[in-house]
């Protein structure tokens, strides 16, 4: 497909966005008529801190460093003045006649001023370029039957997504918000080593395959045949993983607005009475990867989470990543960011509930962590921990002691 068409329903993530030179092959159309592609997410063996990463000051000083040919930069030559007798240049009415360094990009004939998000931390142009010439390697096989007999690297993920669709889809593509907790759970390995993990709104699945390299068993959990399904195909592409290391990665159906997992055996990705038990007896953690983009969603994760938590024996950690996305709100005549707010609204409702069954205790995770795979992170990028502890355990504890 060399075009595609957007209609004005259209939802579309910008993570490829910054990859102009990655190839993106179509594999399939999937039941609802949509392209499927599949990208490659490169883990990187070792991290990048800011100062290799191209940004902020780290950027600036790349910038102002000589250069190979002895040379110095504008900026430099601007702060030393002028160090020759060179006479200024004026223009035919004797006024000092200077020369404008050209612009990057244009803006349109409106003057309005680009607005572009605040890059925390960018992606290494020298690890794109190697990752776009595997790309390039990869083109000449095209014609095989895919790579599912193709031994795949340890480093690298596949993931079959889609590029563009309409809101109620956008769990088959690939958020920013995944890729942040994935670079949270390769930073905190040790964390979840030999863990049983529940993902909600687990989407294209690539946060559940990250958590699969360290944890024991992951439930990898969504809505939706054709969304499980494709999840369940990427779980599929890259069992060479998770096999070795004898970890489970359960693709299940989850739905927040149910309150009872479906166990019927006549259902695809429908849950075994043995599965139920192991959920609610040995989970240590919940993960939810952007998720946090409609309020009823929203009410449905939190219900859901009080629901699963109050009934765990012991303790559990939340985390929840999310991108902050303004809007323009005709109610408020201003830039907001109504979703986020709702939100916050649940995570403080969380925490001051006094049920006498489960506490609650919020947490924001500065993201101070390293980064694996290449994504643009941005300073609309969140992560909140919450952690769930039973109460009526902790009063059973107390009096035997």
């Amino acid at each position: 497909m060399d075009q595609m068409t957007f209609k004005h329903d259209t939802v579309l993530s910008d993570v490829h966005m910054h990859r102009p030179n990655t190839h993106h092959l179509m594999t399939r159309l999937n039941s609802a008529g949509q392209p499927v592609f599949r990208s490659r997410f490169r883990i990187l063996a070792e991290s990048h801190d800011d100062s290799d990463s191209g940004s902020g000051s780290a950027n600036e000083e790349k910038h102002e460093s000589p250069r190979k040919d002895g040379g110095t930069s504008p900026k430099q030559d601007e702060e030393g003045g002028n160090q020759g007798n060179v006479e200024p240049c004026l223009d035919e009415d004797g006024d000092l006649d200077i020369t404008h360094r050209p612009r990057k990009s244009s803006v349109d004939e409106g003057g309005r001023d680009l607005v572009c998000p605040i890059i925390l931390q960018q992606s290494v142009p020298d690890l794109e370029q190697d990752e776009d010439s595997d790309d390039d390697d990869d083109d000449d096989d095209e014609d095989d039957d895919e790579d599912e007999e193709t031994c795949c690297s340890k480093d690298i993920i596949q993931i079959e997504h889609t590029m563009a669709t309409p809101l109620e889809d956008v769990g088959k593509q690939v958020w920013r918000g995944a890729l942040l907790l994935a670079d949270f759970i390769l930073s905190e390995k040790d964390m979840f080593r030999g863990a049983t993990v529940l993902e909600l709104g687990a989407g294209t699945g690539l946060t559940s395959i990250v958590m699969a390299t360290t944890a024991k068993t992951v439930y990898c959990t969504d809505v939706g045949e054709d969304l499980l399904r494709l999840c369940h195909r990427n779980v599929f592409l890259n069992q060479h993983m998770t096999d070795p290391a004898g970890v489970e990665v359960k693709v299940k159906q989850l739905n927040w607005l149910q309150h009872s997992l479906c166990t019927d055996a006549d259902l695809e990705f429908s849950w075994t009475e043995e599965e139920v038990t192991d959920l609610y007896d040995n989970t240590n953690f919940i993960i939810a990867a952007d998720v946090c983009y409609d309020d009823d969603l929203t009410d449905g994760l939190f219900r859901t989470l009080y629901r699963l938590c109050s009934s765990f024996n012991h303790s559990c950690t939340v985390f929840i990543s999310l991108e902050k996305r303004m809007n323009f709100s005709l109610r408020h005549m201003d830039i907001c960011c109504e979703a986020y707010n709702h939100f916050k609204h649940c995570l403080s409702q969380l925490q001051d509930m006094e049920d006498g069954r489960c506490g609650f205790k919020v947490e924001h995770v500065p993201l101070n962590f390293s980064q694996f795979l290449l994504y643009e992170r941005i300073e609309q990028l969140e992560l909140w921990k919450i952690t769930a502890s039973s109460l009526e355990s902790e009063q059973t504890q107390s009096d035997s002691d």
